[in-house]
């Protein structure tokens, strides 16, 4: 089977996801450089043209000299293929792919484990000094029993390799989706409003008091 393919690089470079903003991960795929081996075959096509907001959709971020992942690595949770290796990478804190629901290839370092165990993905195999992670499972699909279950107003979605989230059923909302009806906006914002008022006008008298002290 032919997999996708991660764009080809010649040599570190830093840049940034088209579309993050500050503290977005380097390495932007697309721009034009020699082939050289790795995981997945090289590819002319990198980002997505479809409309809308554009999002780098296969990244890669090998041989950056990262010892931990970036900060701005959630703006490419877009991500379709992500490429890891060649790192100095010693973990993958849990959740560090929260919200990665699009990803379905991913290298890492030999020495790490794919995110939410092999578990969570199709296929698991080395390549190299590359473990590859490929076919992200649905974990609400999954025979075995869940960690966290979601209560019984609620609904399980994906939410990443090996990562949920429990969605309220409507009408349902609120702590574990135990309250019932739309939520009270109008009277919510009352209260806040005639709190805020309160304590403004509050602070002014103490500080019209203070002012007429000698």
């Amino acid at each position: 089977m032919v997999l996708p393919a991660v764009p080809a690089r010649g040599r570190p470079r830093t840049g940034r996801v088209r579309g993050g903003g500050p503290g977005s991960v380097p390495g932007t795929v697309g721009g034009e450089g020699r082939a050289r081996p790795g995981p997945w075959a090289p590819s002319s096509s990198s980002s997505s043209s479809c409309p809308g907001p554009p999002v780098a959709r296969r990244l890669d971020l090998s041989d950056c000299s990262l010892r931990s992942l970036p900060p701005g690595l959630a703006e490419a949770a877009a991500a379709i293929v992500l490429d890891l290796t060649e790192n100095p990478l010693t973990t993958l804190p849990n959740g560090s792919f929260l919200g990665f629901t699009h990803l379905e290839r991913l290298a890492v370092p030999l020495a790490l484990d794919c995110p939410g165990g092999s578990s969570a993905w199709e296929e698991v195999k080395t390549h190299g000094s590359s473990r590859l992670c490929q076919g992200q499972r649905n974990p609400c699909n999954s025979s075995r029993e869940l960690d966290w279950p979601c209560p019984d107003n609620a609904a399980c979605a994906p939410d990443g390799p090996g990562l949920i989230q429990c969605l309220c059923d409507r009408p349902f909302h609120g702590y574990k989706c135990l309250r019932e009806g739309t939520f009270p906006t109008l009277l919510f914002c009352g209260i806040l409003g005639a709190a805020t008022l309160s304590l403004s006008l509050l602070l002014w008298r103490t500080q019209r008091w203070k002012a007429k002290t000698p």
